[in-house]
Order: structure tokens, then C-alpha cells, then sequence
């Protein structure tokens, strides 16, 4: 079933002016705010027919819980995310080597709305999170992403052990990042079918997520730090991956 959400900010809004207006509810704007940028905007959701509402300060602010939302904030329609069946029969129709990032419980908002920045950046074809151990995609989800969650396919499953064995049945490659193996990112190849799996913040790969993947790799790391965010790792690993498939 749909939900809706809040989201706010400029940003935000128009990422989702232009990528998908229709599930644009209403939008609320400040009573005393008139410049170029915002009615900009107003003749925009205007000529779309989506409904504004005048909105003080202090309402703006207690729907936002205080956040910077720049005097404009909306109410947007969360389609369903499509499951498992769904991933399989959209894999099977891609007509190139599938680049695949799977989130194993990411549990910060804003580590997800980051990683799902860096896979629209790096141009994967789909991101696939299980529904019961992720953060639910809010609007902080959705001001990270900076306008990413309107543009990829996003997947929603309940068991990820199960999902990943019928990736493999389609002859992706599944590989789960993990530091504690010897096996570096840099040496594999991903320029066939591939499934990335990042894990949680705290624990990493689940350990029946290990067990299912074809090969754990890690990103070699020369300072002194031990491990890196769970977003910047998945920058990482996503930008191999391209860099790799454009050369």
C-alpha cells in the first residue's frame, strides 16, 4: 500500500517536479516569501494543477521538525517498491551487464539517501534493499539522495539470501564487500553481470549474506583507518565498476 511522506527544500521539491509530478500531493510555501525563485516554482505546480497552500513560519517549521526547509516543503505519494519477482523479470530484460547494488540493512537515513546518490552517479541499473532490516525511505532518504530516489529502480525484498540465489540462477555475480577477506576490489572483474553487496554501518554483511555471495572483496586501505562509511564504500566499489566497464 502507498504512503506519503514530507519532503523539503528547493531541491528536493523540483527534483521531484521533474521526475515525477503526479505523485506531487500538495506543497506548502511561506507566507512571506515572494522572490523570483519561488514563484518560479508556484507557475510551475500552477500549470500542473498540483495545490499550494500559504504556510507561516512556525507551521513550516513544525512540519519539518525545525529542518532547513528553505520555505517550501511537500506532501509526496511513496509508490510501492516492487519485490522480488519484479527484480528477476526486470534483470532478465536488461540488454546490457547488469550493475546491481544490493543494501544489506542500512539502518541511517542518510547513509541510504547517500549510497542511493552514488549508484544513480555511477549508473547502476538497480538497487535492491530488504524491507525489513533497511531504514524505510523518509524524507531524509529523499533529501540525501539528492534527487537519486526519483531516478533509479529500487527494489523492496523480504528475504535477501533468497533474492541473491535467484540472481545467481540469472548468472549475476554476486559479491559481497567485507574487509576482513584478503581478495581486492581492484583485482576482480565487474564488467560481467555483478551484484554488489554493502553492508550494515555497525556489523557489515550479515553472515547468511556472506554465505550466499560468489566471492567477498574488500577496498584496500593504506592509512590508518580501519574501515570506511558504508556511502563512501559504495562510492567506491560502484566507481570501480564503471570505471572498469568504460574502458
Amino acid at each position: 500500500m502507498s504512503k506519503s511522506i514530507l519532503i523539503f527544500g528547493f531541491h528536493s521539491i523540483q527534483a521531484q517536479l521533474e521526475s515525477n509530478p503526479e505523485c506531487l500531493l500538495k506543497v506548502y510555501t511561506l507566507d512571506n516569501r515572494h522572490d523570483k525563485r519561488l514563484n518560479t516554482l508556484i507557475t510551475q505546480l500552477n500549470q500542473l494543477g498540483i495545490n499550494t497552500l500559504v504556510s507561516s513560519k512556525q507551521q513550516l517549521d513544525k512540519m519539518t521538525k525545525n529542518q532547513s526547509h528553505q520555505g517550501v516543503a511537500a506532501e509526496i505519494l511513496l509508490p510501492t517498491l516492487p519485490n522480488q519477482d519484479d527484480l528477476i523479470t526486470y534483470v532478465t530484460q536488461l540488454e546490457k551487464s547488469a550493475l546491481i547494488l544490493i543494501l544489506d540493512s542500512i539502518q541511517d537515513p542518510r547513509n541510504l539517501g547517500a549510497c542511493l546518490r552514488s549508484a544513480n552517479a555511477a549508473g547502476v541499473d538497480c538497487v535492491v534493499i530488504n524491507k525489513d532490516g533497511s531504514a524505510p525511505i523518509n524524507a531524509l532518504v529523499h533529501k540525501t539522495s539528492a534527487g537519486a530516489l526519483n531516478q533509479l529502480k529500487i527494489f523492496s525484498v523480504t528475504n535477501l539470501a533468497r533474492t541473491i540465489k535467484a540472481l545467481k540462477e540469472e548468472n549475476i555475480w554476486v559479491i559481497g564487500l567485507d574487509g576482513s577477506t584478503k581478495n581486492s576490489l581492484y583485482q576482480i572483474d565487474l564488467t560481467i553481470p555483478s551484484a554488489i553487496i554493502m553492508g550494515s554501518e555497525g556489523s557489515g554483511l550479515r553472515s547468511l549474506t556472506k554465505k550466499h555471495c560468489d566471492l567477498l572483496a574488500k577496498i584496500p586501505m593504506q592509512g590508518n583507518v580501519e574501515s570506511l562509511n558504508v556511502s563512501v564504500a559504495t562510492g567506491v566499489a560502484l566507481f570501480e565498476a564503471s570505471r572498469q566497464r568504460l574502458n
